[in-house]
């Protein structure tokens, strides 16, 4: 995700050549067939014939923040082609964004449409406590078609490159992102969206499926015209992270579909 505080860029195991040039047209993964939302929070099944566009064209733009981009010109973050964004709210369960009010907020009254994201720290606390943590500072979900799903952000360790999985083997990792998504259901009633690199997901949950037939995806690979092969049964994503910079503040980043699309998913459908 977006640079936080006095971090470098979180992105080991990520692919970050230079920015390549969006090949739209041909965006499709061969690797995990035809592409589409997942749709509805609890399912992912595909989607019937013609019901999801292919990423061509011109697909929903949004960005993610954190509080390295503290005060956002979200008039100007739209007019530059902005239509959706992540924010980030916290990160274990003893930081918060300061920013997160301004930022959530305002994106908002500039038309966007916004959702909050946890930074995980599986080894700092359990799951549930990070993800209650999280609903209590941003993280909630209302069915108003303006605010996405809670978002989990869980990649290679920023704080410690020996131990890129927290410290903990596969199984426990698969029941750490469990118990994190047991806890928003209960407390939301969505399923949190996945952000993660394929690399990641093999190395520390050992390629999981547990979570593919539930959970939106949020794929995170840099500097190339596609997102390639997905990780852990996941034959869609929804978002699709393809940049750290471009027109918008923050990352940049794409949605699988349309805008309309984008709307139906953000209300639960």
């Amino acid at each position: 995700m977006a640079r936080e505080r006095t971090l470098v860029r979180r992105r080991a195991g990520v692919l970050t050549a230079a920015t390549a040039a969006l090949a739209l047209a041909t965006a499709t993964t061969a690797s995990a067939g035809p592409l589409g939302p997942t749709g509805a929070p609890e399912t992912a099944a595909p989607p019937a014939p013609g019901a999801l566009p292919l990423l061509t064209g011109n697909p929903p733009r949004g960005h993610d923040v954190s509080s390295y981009q503290r005060r956002v010109d979200w008039t100007a973050a739209r007019a530059k082609g902005a239509r959706f964004v992540y924010v980030k709210a916290t990160e274990s369960t003893g930081y918060r964004n300061p920013y997160f009010s301004g930022q959530y907020s305002g994106a908002r009254e500039a038309g966007l449409i916004r959702g909050a994201y946890h930074f995980a720290r599986p080894d700092r606390s359990s799951g549930a406590e990070q993800a209650a943590y999280f609903v209590r500072h941003g993280g909630d979900w209302r069915a108003d078609g303006w605010t996405l799903p809670p978002a989990l952000d869980i990649e290679y360790n920023p704080y410690d490159a020996k131990h890129k999985c927290y410290g903990l083997g596969k199984a426990r990792m698969v029941r750490w992102i469990r118990s994190f998504s047991n806890r928003i259901k209960e407390e939301t009633g969505r399923r949190p969206v996945i952000y993660t690199t394929t690399q990641w997901w093999k190395l520390c949950t050992g390629n999981s499926r547990a979570f593919s037939s539930s959970h939106a995806l949020w794929i995170a690979r840099h500097g190339t015209s596609r997102p390639g092969a997905l990780p852990g049964g996941w034959r869609y994503w929804t978002f699709w992270q393809h940049d750290v910079k471009g027109r918008l503040p923050g990352d940049q980043n794409l949605f699988n579909g349309s805008l309309s699309r984008l709307r139906l998913f953000a209300r639960g459908h």
